[in-house]
């Protein structure tokens, strides 16, 4: 449970009632092929969990882009099992290679654990400080310090802050290629650092109150490569976590199995409150038959190997199916918040998707024969297992809630 501030007064609300937003901005060193940060992501459906890692490896490049995608595999992987930060920072920290000058390699990392009916653990090993806001103003939870196992690692500290998190809550978590721009300038001396960091996001989270993780991240990337003259020093990762009230959105594909249920599988698309979309023709025309309307192709032509959309009364827009379904996945297999998307119909849909929290998706399972051709590619052959991977992504990826019904 979470408290939620309503009438002033604080009334508790469930985690599972909102969504989770994530996201991570970030620069490469100048003059550098690869980053040296390293960012993994799981959501644990089973237990209600989420855990996020950010690790920064020593050094520029290669050598520190490795050194951080072990650190952060072997934390997200102990993190899921439930490890005691302080065994498994042991155990990964020993398992880093020596430089050849028998000089130790190491990577700092930030672990950001999230139980969704709970708290939030952020375990922070040599990262800048992670900083929370709380209705717009800093937060600081207590913090505790843990001291990693072994020998090797005497004077090594992990720093823990544990808290119940609520609605509008912020997390900006960062490597110090943010918190060190600047380092040596004029107007930053010693470097931006934690406090005109925390300054500049309070003042950006004042102007624009909902302010999405994606556009707060990318504010602090570029104001850190601004105070670096546009050629960062450090490798510079920012990422927010926002706890926000869940946008819902329903896809529909496929027409249900019984041809008697189409009545009431109308009703129920009809009685959802959010934005819908269908992808099926032969969907889209039972769906107007029982509503009565009409539906509106739109002549225009984006991407050839595709039929146009359609429009149609209380829905945000009308597709083919399966086709459509197989380019949204190659669509989300790469999407980055970065990428600009045009107005294709699966390119439309992947927009919705992104910019909606909690997915429900009905599957219609009566066959269309037209996709049964022996010729016809394999992922094209079932609707359902199109829609398993392209639910999969959004669980794994985009840390969406998707609930799917077949009918």
């Amino acid at each position: 449970m979470v408290m939620m501030k309503v009438n002033n007064e604080l009334k508790s609300i469930p985690m599972a009632d909102y969504h989770i937003e994530v996201d991570v901005q970030q620069l490469k060193r100048h003059g550098q092929v690869v980053c040296g940060d390293v960012f993994h992501t799981r959501r644990i459906k089973a237990e209600g969990r989420t855990i996020l890692v950010l690790s920064d490896g020593i050094g520029h490049g290669v050598k520190a882009n490795v050194l951080a995608t072990l650190t952060a595999s072997m934390a997200l992987n102990y993190t899921s099992f439930h490890t005691k930060p302080e065994v498994a920072a042991n155990i990964f920290m020993r398992a880093l290679p020596k430089s050849i000058d028998g000089k130790e390699s190491y990577a700092t990392f930030t672990i950001i654990e999230i139980e969704e009916d709970s708290l939030v653990r952020i375990i922070n090993y040599d990262n800048p400080r992670s900083v929370i806001f709380r209705r717009g103003q800093i937060y600081d939870p207590k913090e505790f310090q843990i001291p990693i196992r072994g020998e090797e690692n005497a004077g090594k500290i992990l720093r823990i802050r544990e808290f119940t998190p609520m609605l509008e809550d912020r997390i900006i978590f960062m490597t110090d290629g943010i918190n060190q721009s600047g380092l040596g300038s004029t107007r930053f001396p010693t470097g931006w650092g934690l406090d005109q960091i925390a300054q500049f996001a309070e003042s950006q989270i004042a102007r624009e109150s909902e302010i999405s993780a994606t556009k707060l991240a990318r504010k602090i990337l570029n104001q850190a490569a601004m105070n670096d003259a546009f050629e960062i020093r450090d490798d510079a990762t920012c990422g927010v976590v926002y706890f926000r009230q869940p946008r819902e959105f329903m896809l529909i594909t496929g027409p249900p199995f019984y041809k008697i249920k189409d009545a009431d599988f109308v009703k129920r698309i009809q009685e959802f409150p959010g934005k819908k979309i269908i992808c099926g023709g032969t969907t889209a025309e039972i769906i107007a038959r029982e509503l009565d309307l009409e539906i509106d192709i739109q002549h225009r032509f984006s991407e050839k190997t595709l039929p146009p959309a359609a429009k149609m009364e209380g829905f945000e827009m009308v597709t083919e199916g399966i086709l459509t379904l197989g380019r949204v996945e190659e669509i989300l297999e790469i999407y980055t918040s970065d990428m600009r998307l045009g107005d294709s119909p699966p390119e439309e849909v992947v927009k919705l998707l992104t910019q909606h929290d909690i997915i429900h998706i009905i599957v219609g399972t009566r066959i269309n024969w037209a996709h049964q051709d022996p010729d016809q590619p394999v992922e094209l052959e079932i609707r359902k297992s199109v829609v398993k991977r392209v639910v999969r992504l959004l669980e794994g990826r985009f840390l969406k809630k998707v609930t799917v019904e077949l009918v």
